[in-house]
């Protein structure tokens, strides 16, 4: 398999690092609009490791990444970018005769006259009006592949096949209780992302109703998160998992709830108010002259490159999926979750723990991908694959995975 990553910044960069131990692919080209950024990537790795190439290309422009899918011959594109540059890699994978793997998926847009009641366009849509050609390609597209979505979906499918069988509901559930020397405010993911997904209506399915939404931030829980994270109010947030999980498994009710903070969310609060959360460009006068500048990219750009706060950050993060329903004729409930502490994944891969743990699942596909244990054809989420090999395959990669018992 010859692959190119499109994306260098934290996450790309620890593909790069957990791929180099794993010996299913032949090449990687490692593309970053930042060719400083792509080449530094690659010469972090061990000097013997010669399988990686650094390349600059601009994720928009679907020309120049068919052209670089030809060049070297790749056999998948894997997008480590943000959702932005999603349709543009969807297509220019298409077109040039590779599969694909995603972390994020095409951008949502909210119903224009009742954004918190009613789904305008979901998260994803744009890429499954696709699927039928991408089955006449017989190639796949494998969306929402990163922890969440992605390994959370894969959970939601073993406990489907192995634990349950009738599910009441199937919740993700994020937290953790990372820290950052010297900031007050340093989110630990890509701000842009996490601006999209936090101040977007969260989507919700039941199965009676389908998919609706509600505001911002919506019915508050406590939950309680193992290996000493401990209790965190989670709060509902637009998610990739609320719009794959029913397409593949039968569930009552499916939502995301992210451990937030109540100071987060205020922030979160604060930047929608003052319309620093939105993407269309503004004029700002600059001593070179008026310059076009999107509000959310400035804020981007002021606050620190989270992939570079690992040395800086303490404590553990966890992704989990958690299932209520019958088995056997009586009632269960379990959390499936993977804790990654930051103090391992900095010193093992020299990457924090939020970026590690995004990482490590699409390079574990990939992998499961280029061994045909995985097959398929169209656009796919990661419950449309058996979920067992995919976990003891994270097992071998050295990060187990946990179940409780609620």
């Amino acid at each position: 398999m010859r692959i190119l990553l499109v994306g260098a910044g934290g996450v790309g960069t620890a593909v790069t690092r957990i791929a180099s131990r794993r010996e299913f692919f032949d090449h990687m080209v490692v593309a970053d609009y930042d060719l400083s950024r792509a080449q530094a990537a690659v010469a972090a790795l061990d000097p013997r490791e010669t399988r990686f190439t650094a390349a600059r290309v601009d994720a928009s422009d679907r020309s120049a990444v068919i052209d670089l899918l030809l060049d070297h011959r790749c056999d998948v594109l894997l997008n480590a970018t943000d959702p932005r540059f999603v349709m543009p890699l969807f297509e220019a994978a298409l077109a040039g005769g590779a599969h694909y793997l995603d972390m994020a998926m095409s951008m949502s847009r909210p119903h224009p006259e009742q954004p918190y009641e009613k789904v305008g366009v979901m998260l994803g849509d744009e890429q499954f009006a696709r699927d039928d050609d991408w089955r006449r390609a017989g190639r796949i597209a494998l969306v929402g592949m990163g922890v969440e979505p992605g390994l959370s979906d894969v959970f939601a499918r073993y406990a489907a096949d192995e634990l349950f069988d009738e599910i009441e509901e199937i919740g993700v559930r994020d937290g953790g209780n990372l820290t950052v020397d010297g900031y007050e405010f340093a989110p630990s993911f890509s701000i842009w992302t996490t601006i999209e997904e936090c101040l977007n209506p969260p989507l919700v399915y039941e199965r009676d109703r389908g998919w609706f939404t509600t505001e911002p931030f919506s019915e508050p829980e406590v939950f309680d998160f193992p290996e000493g994270i401990g209790p965190i109010e989670c709060v509902n947030v637009e998610h990739e998992e609320v719009l794959l999980v029913p397409r593949w498994v039968d569930a009552g009710r499916v939502t995301f709830k992210y451990g937030l903070g109540e100071e987060f969310i205020s922030r979160l609060k604060t930047l929608h108010e003052l319309g620093l959360d939105g993407t269309r460009p503004v004029t700002v006068r600059t001593d070179r002259g008026p310059a076009q500048v999107s509000p959310r990219d400035v804020v981007a750009a002021v606050l620190p490159d989270p992939a570079e706060l690992g040395e800086l950050m303490h404590g553990k993060t966890c992704a989990g999926t958690w299932v209520k329903g019958v088995k056997d004729g009586r009632p269960r409930e379990v959390y499936l979750y993977h804790v990654v502490d930051n103090q391992w994944s900095m010193r093992e891969y020299g990457s924090q723990a939020v970026v590690w743990q995004t990482a490590v699942n699409p390079v574990a596909a990939l992998e499961l991908v280029a061994t045909g244990v995985w097959t398929g054809e169209g656009v796919l989420g990661p419950e449309a694959f058996p979920p067992r090999p995919f976990l003891d395959l994270l097992e071998a990669y050295g990060s187990p995975w946990g179940m409780r018992e609620q």
